[in-house]
């Protein structure tokens, strides 16, 4: 038939330009095999990515869960960098269209976390989880990279720590305010824990480097350069806005509803893994951060997080009890 003529010749073009055989080509697809299902998502591989290290059967729902966490971080991350790193100049529509996948990601992660906060013996996670020391879920890198991709560092210095900022510091100076640093010091000391010096030591160099090459360019940045026209697109202000309260405010309250529900006891609460000060570094209104704060009313800054923690609180209320 005329079109697969047309296809070869095609295919012989662009081998030739090359400098390559296309019956060397040919001959290669009469032999190959058809792709299958698992191998082209290497199925066993992902299978055989968990590896518990105590013998209690919920220990492989927390691997799991936070194995699958990191794949939707890698997405989120992929969605944000069409935005910040694109071929061709982002428009509104452009800029929403990711900005919804990156929520759709959020939502995702934000309704599963159930998982973590009820799919587990309770008795399990306190025995198994001091093996993990000390390991924890706020070394997740690619969640630091999550943040520094969506605006300045300057949003991501807490707003009780900013007056210490000299207004002249430089990046790597302000990088030392970043608000997740002051989660992990020791409560007794106020000494970095060893979770966030091995978390330092692997990751320093690279949360600098993207901190450098995003400072003109992250999502807040890149929003500001856009037309007037443009930013007022308002289903682009409305997916601004919700990745900042889905990041800033819903997905922390996820992980204070888990620690709440499994470390609070009266009249001590258990530490975290990694010794994170959970009880003031996970509450959206103790942090303050938020990406975008041009976005909302002053009103709505001074309550940040607030409603929704009440409401996280008033949901666990039997589980204290308990």
């Amino acid at each position: 038939p005329p079109d697969i003529v047309e296809r070869i010749n095609q295919l012989e073009a662009k081998y030739e330009a090359m400098g390559q055989d296309l019956r060397s080509y040919l001959d290669g697809l009469l032999y190959d095999d058809f792709l299958t299902y698992w191998d082209y998502i290497n199925l066993d591989v992902l299978l055989n990515l968990q590896h518990p290290i105590t013998p209690f059967k919920d220990e492989m729902v927390f691997i799991i869960y936070h194995q699958i966490t990191e794949l939707y971080f890698k997405l989120t991350i992929n969605a944000l960098k069409e935005i910040t790193e694109p071929e061709t100049a982002v428009d509104a529509t452009v800029f929403t269209k990711y900005l919804q996948r990156v929520n759709s990601y959020f939502d995702a992660l934000i309704k599963s976390f159930e998982i973590m906060v009820a799919g587990m013996d309770k008795e399990q996670f306190l025995k198994f989880r001091m093996s993990l020391l000390p390991a924890s879920g706020f070394q997740s890198a690619q969640y630091r990279l999550i943040e520094i991709y969506a605006t300045d560092l300057d949003y991501l210095i807490s707003p009780v720590a900013r007056h210490l900022v000299a207004q002249d510091a430089t990046l790597p100076q302000k990088y030392e305010f970043l608000y997740w640093k002051q989660g992990a010091n020791e409560l007794a000391t106020g000494k970095k824990t060893l979770t966030l010096r091995q978390f330092e030591q692997k990751y320093n160099p690279l949360f600098l480097e993207t901190a450098q090459k995003y400072a003109q360019c992250n999502i807040w940045q890149t929003y500001l350069k856009l037309p007037e026209t443009e930013r007022n697109h308002a289903p682009l202000t409305e997916q601004l806005r919700l990745f900042d309260h889905n990041a800033n405010v819903l997905w922390p309250l996820m992980h204070f509803k888990s620690a709440v529900r499994y470390l609070q006891r009266e009249p001590k609460e258990i530490a975290a893994t990694g010794g994170t000060n959970w009880q003031k570094y996970l509450p959206p209104k103790n942090q303050g951060i938020i990406f975008f704060p041009d976005l909302w009313t002053e009103e709505e800054k001074l309550d940040w997080g607030k409603k929704a923690q009440m409401e996280v609180l008033a949901a666990l209320m039997p589980h204290r009890q308990g």
